[in-house]
């Protein structure tokens, strides 16, 4: 990635749709998120535990913590998004529920040591400040808190996020964008990092979090099972058999679980 992986995207292009500025949320539960839910279980048992869905969109991840016994909070910058997602935890009268807030990443409204898990899904590429970003979630994080994240690889060969061509945002998944220098690239794509394999201890060097696991994930593929459901599980038991070798460096995302340090240093 280019040296601007901590400088925050361009805030204000005219005319930007929230697609762009803040990525499109999760509207619905469907099996890729029920995988990516499992895959944070692997880590850390949600019971009882206090969890920050740190921009957490309609709130569909804090409801499934929520459900699996976790006293789930979720924070994002987008009020209208806040809104429905407290009308959806009325509507399905979910427990365990402890609320919406507005509040940016780098300013997090809550007391140190406060969680004992952090995630971000999808969300750290469009902050401000990456590194800040980070420095709160190990304020906020109990000491052995962790911290999961799902981040955009720059190896994937698709740009997920559109492209701006000629001042126009082109919204849509554009192939091999990110193979491209990291100047070209962020010209395109000036609302949304993608991060290389060693951004990460880059990012955490210095703050009281270490990396205790690094991998990479593909996507659900649930917009081709809605097609075929054949061609979905053919294609998914190729990619999730890539995640176990060398082609695992190709998927969609990066999946980082960082630790809270139980001692400063």
């Amino acid at each position: 990635m280019s040296d601007s992986s901590t400088a925050s995207p361009t805030p204000s292009l005219v005319g930007e749709p929230d697609a762009a500025r803040l990525g499109n949320p999760s509207f619905v539960w469907r099996s890729g998120q029920e995988r990516r839910l499992a895959i944070i279980e692997r880590y850390v048992s949600l019971r009882d535990r206090r969890v920050l869905d740190l921009g957490c969109g309609l709130g569909e991840y804090v409801r499934a913590f929520a459900r699996r016994g976790a006293h789930a909070l979720g924070t994002d910058i987008a009020s209208d998004r806040l809104v429905e997602a407290q009308e959806r935890v009325v509507t399905t009268a979910t427990r365990g529920v402890d609320g919406f807030l507005a509040a940016a990443g780098e300013s997090l409204p809550f007391a140190d040591a406060s969680f004992d898990l952090v995630v971000l899904n999808e969300v750290i590429e469009h902050v401000q400040d990456d590194r800040a970003t980070l420095r709160e979630v190990a304020r906020v994080l109990r000491p052995g808190g962790t911290c999961i994240l799902f981040a955009p690889n720059r190896l994937f060969p698709f740009e997920t996020h559109g492209i701006y061509w000629r001042g126009r945002y082109i919204f849509g998944n554009i192939p091999f964008v990110n193979w491209l220098p990291g100047v070209l690239r962020d010209r395109l794509v000036p609302h949304a990092r993608a991060y290389a394999h060693g951004d990460w201890a880059r990012l955490v060097s210095g703050l009281p979090l270490h990396i205790v696991d690094h991998g990479y994930v593909y996507p659900g593929f649930d917009n081709i099972e809605a097609r075929s459901r054949a061609l979905a599980n053919a294609v998914r038991g190729f990619c999730y058999w890539a995640e176990s070798n060398a082609l695992a460096r190709f998927g969609l995302s990066h999946l980082v679980v960082l630790r809270r340090d139980e001692v400063d240093a």
